[in-house]
C-alpha cells in the first residue's frame, strides 16, 4: 500500500485557520491516529486526505502522486464516516455493493467481493438485513465492509467508534486493528480518545489549534509529553511550575522546594513537572529515604474499582492528585478526607514539560 505525504497543507475558512501548515508521512502499511479535543482540526484533516474538503494551501500526496485537487471518487480511498452514512433503505450487501458498482464492476465479480467483504466482518448472515434491523456495531461493521471492498489504497476512519458503547468500542477497535494488519492498509484513525489511538496506531498525531503538537509511536507521546497541553490532554492532572536548576537535575518550584530529577534534557525557564497520579505515592506518615516529598491533606477521595484515587492540597501550593492500589487488591488502607498525608516520588518518575 502506498504511502500519504502531507507538505505544508492548510485549510482556512476565511479569516478563521482549521488547520495550519501541517507535514506528515504516513508510511505504507502505517495505522496513525489523529488525536486531539473537539476543533483542534484532526477531522478537517482526514476530510482534506479523502477529498471532501479542499486544501487552502499545500500538497498532499499517495504513492507519489499528487491527489491535492482530485475529487474523492479519484482517489481510491475507503472512508468509514463517524455516523456510517450507511443507506437506510438498502441492505447491508446493497450497500456494500454500492461502490463497486459505481465502478462498472460486472454483477457476479460485484456479488463475489460483496460476499469476501461482508464475511470478512463476519455479517454473512446479515446480508439482507436494513440498516434500521441492525445494531450499532452491526451498522459499524457494514460501514467497513463498504470501506473495504473497493480494494482501497488507504482507508480513513472519522470517529468510527463513538456512537458505540464501552463494551463494543473495545471489541472493534482490536478489530479494526486486526484488519488493517491483515490487509496491510494504509489507515489514518481520527479519535479523540487517547485509549483507542494507544490501542490501535502505529504512531499518534496530537494536534492542538489546527496545529501538530506531537508525533510519535504511543508509549513515546504517553510517557514522555512535550507540552504542558500534551501532558494534561494525555492524563497527566500534576503539573507543577516552576523551572530548571542550573544542573538540570533539578527543578524549583515556584513556591516550595526543590524537587530532585533524573538529568533532564530541558531548557532553562519557565516550564511544568509533569506527574501521573500512579507514579504518586501517599502515605500516612512521612517516609524515610525518599528524595521528593510534600506534605499536604487529602481533599477529595474517590474510589476507581482497581484504585483509589486523592486529591491532595499540599503545603507548597499545588493540588496534587495521587492513585493507589485498592485496598482490596492489597494496596494500603483509605486514607479519609482531611487527613494529613505525604507525597513522595522517585527522581526519574517526573517529566519536564514546556509550556504550549
Amino acid at each position: 500500500m502506498p504511502e500519504v505525504v502531507l507538505q505544508d497543507v492548510a485549510k482556512h475558512y476565511g479569516n478563521s485557520v482549521a488547520v495550519e501548515n501541517m507535514s506528515l508521512r504516513i508510511g505504507d502499511g502505517e495505522l496513525v491516529a489523529l488525536l486531539g479535543p473537539s476543533g483542534c482540526g484532526k477531522t478537517t484533516t482526514l476530510r482534506m486526505i479523502g477529498g471532501f474538503v479542499d486544501a487552502t494551501s499545500g500538497q498532499i500526496t499517495v504513492g507519489g502522486r499528487d491527489v491535492t485537487h482530485l475529487p474523492p471518487n479519484r482517489r481510491n480511498m475507503g472512508f468509514v464516516f463517524q455516523n456510517y452514512a450507511l443507506f437506510p433503505h438498502m441492505t447491508a450487501a446493497q450497500n456494500v455493493a454500492f461502490g463497486l458498482e459505481m465502478r462498472g464492476l460486472n454483477k457476479a465479480d460485484t456479488e463475489r467481493k460483496v460476499r469476501e467483504a461482508l464475511a470478512r466482518v463476519r455479517l454473512g448472515h446479515l446480508a439482507d438485513r436494513l440498516p434500521r434491523q441492525m445494531s450499532g456495531g452491526q451498522q459499524q461493521r457494514v460501514a467497513l465492509a463498504r470501506a473495504l471492498v473497493i480494494e482501497p489504497d488507504v482507508l480513513l476512519l472519522d470517529e468510527p467508534l463513538s456512537n458505540l458503547d464501552a463494551a463494543l468500542r473495545h471489541e472493534m477497535k482490536i478489530e479494526i486493528r486486526q484488519l488493517q494488519q491483515s490487509l496491510g492498509l494504509t489507515t489514518v484513525f481520527v479519535t479523540h480518545d487517547q485509549d483507542e489511538a494507544m490501542s490501535t496506531a502505529d504512531r499518534m498525531v496530537l494536534m492542538y489549534n489546527g496545529k501538530v503538537e506531537q508525533v510519535g509511536p504511543p508509549d513515546e507521546v504517553y510517557g514522555r509529553p512535550r507540552s504542558a497541553f500534551a501532558a494534561g490532554f494525555l492524563g497527566i492532572p500534576n503539573l507543577l511550575p516552576g523551572r530548571m536548576t542550573a544542573t538540570q537535575d533539578g527543578f524549583r518550584m515556584e513556591a516550595g522546594p526543590v524537587l530532585r530529577l533524573g538529568r533532564q534534557e530541558a531548557q532553562m525557564g519557565k516550564s511544568f513537572l509533569a506527574l501521573r497520579p500512579e507514579v504518586v505515592g501517599i502515605a500516612a506518615e512521612a517516609p524515610e529515604g525518599v528524595a521528593n516529598i510534600l506534605p499536604g491533606r487529602v481533599e477529595v477521595m474517590t474510589y476507581h474499582g482497581a484504585a483509589v484515587e486523592y486529591q491532595v492540597q499540599t503545603e507548597a501550593g499545588p493540588m496534587l492528585t495521587a492513585r493507589a492500589t485498592a485496598p482490596g487488591l492489597g494496596g494500603p488502607n483509605v486514607l479519609p478526607v482531611g487527613a494529613r498525608v505525604w507525597l513522595h516520588w522517585a527522581p526519574s518518575a517526573g517529566a519536564i514539560v514546556s509550556e504550549n
